[in-house]
């Protein structure tokens, strides 16, 4: 909106409006600007939930002993908190004219909602579960569905339906309308991922901004024709844009972390955890890196699968493979505190972000 309202109609006249021309200068607009919307309703928002939900989100009966007495009474859906940052920020320092922030900002809100309707059903019935597995996963793929063709309309025939490979100089495997299944794999899946890895204070909100600034360096690149023909990079037209929603989003993140940090004042939920994985998604998606999502997400990657291989063991065997899952769980089971699990897992997603962004170079 400001990019409408100041630089378009006036830049000739005052030259300091050039400033909203930029994307460096709009990113730091939208951090900033998440991250003051996040201060000044967190405390009001908190309050709110906490009246709303009364004892607050319901604890899992199997899940760690200590969990029942000290989380007990934290209310959530913390996720509106972030939810409403993001999309103010980005709508204000966004150009709206790019098709890319309008397709980011619908599987933002769509997930948003379906997760509030899961959180609500959890509340109302005092229960750890919620929407039928079915329906919510299915509504997961309907959305992502439509946000992959929408992106792929977007794309020239040379990259519609393909997957880059990285370490690879432009390297595409075409899958064609198939593609919509891979794309729908790609953001349903970072969803869950983050879902998965949403059990501990400040546990999943650090790695989202990790890999959002991680992503925010590649939108950028790939939006810049000069810088992708420089770093070998598969050029996406208008993808640059993409990079003051994850600003937006590391700005809400941060905003957000203030009252999620331990002991949690609010927890942000399936309202939270499932727009954010579905945003990583689908930016992923856009800017042709889903695979490098997978080595920046690498830590949700290993949350999944722990679960994965503990359901197919009990299954198959009837023997655990660890104590609990998702395996932030099983650490707790083996001694470890909650703080030295949440840090630990910050610096495990730092290098993983680090080995993601090395893959821009080596082609």
């Amino acid at each position: 909106m400001f990019h409408f309202l100041f630089y378009l109609p006036h830049a000739d006249q005052m030259a300091f409006l050039r400033l909203f021309k930029y994307l460096s200068f709009r990113s730091a607009g939208a951090i900033l600007t998440a991250l003051f919307i996040a201060f000044w309703i967190g405390p009001s928002l908190i309050a709110w939930l906490k009246v709303k939900q009364g004892k607050g989100q319901p604890i899992r009966e199997d899940g760690p002993a200590r969990h029942i007495i000290e989380k007990k009474g934290t209310p959530t859906m913390g996720g509106l908190l972030i939810l409403i940052s993001v999309v103010v920020s980005t709508l204000l320092w966004a150009d709206l004219t790019s098709w890319y922030v309008w397709i980011v900002l619908f599987v933002t809100v769509s997930y948003g909602l379906l997760g509030f309707a899961d959180d609500y059903v959890k509340v109302t019935k005092r229960s750890s579960d919620g929407v039928s597995g079915l329906i919510r996963l299915a509504a997961e793929f309907a959305i992502a569905a439509i946000a992959t063709y929408c992106i792929m309309r977007l794309q020239p025939p040379e990259q519609s339906g393909a997957l880059a490979v990285p370490f690879f100089k432009n390297l595409l495997i075409y899958f064609g309308f198939w593609f919509l299944l891979v794309g729908g794999c790609v953001i349903a899946g970072a969803a869950n991922a983050v879902n998965f890895t949403d059990g501990l204070d400040g546990l999943a909100i650090m790695p989202v901004m990790i890999a959002a600034a991680t992503f925010l360096l590649i939108a950028y690149m790939v939006g810049n024709e000069r810088f992708a023909f420089y770093l070998q990079l598969v050029y996406v037209r208008d993808t640059g844009e993409l990079a003051i929603f994850l600003a937006a989003l590391i700005g809400a993140g941060l905003g957000f972390l203030w009252y999620n940090a331990p002991p949690a004042s609010v927890f942000m939920g399936d309202t939270g955890s499932l727009p954010l994985g579905g945003a990583l998604g689908v930016v992923a998606v856009a800017v042709k890196h889903e695979i490098v999502l997978a080595i920046v997400g690498g830590l949700f990657v290993l949350e999944t699968v722990s679960v994965i291989v503990q359901v197919i063991s009990f299954k198959l065997t009837g023997k655990r493979v660890f104590r609990m899952a998702p395996i932030h769980h099983h650490f707790e089971q083996l001694g470890w505190r909650e703080p030295t699990i949440v840090i630990r897992f910050w610096i495990i997603a730092v290098v993983l972000a680090l080995i993601g962004l090395s893959t821009l170079k080596l082609r």
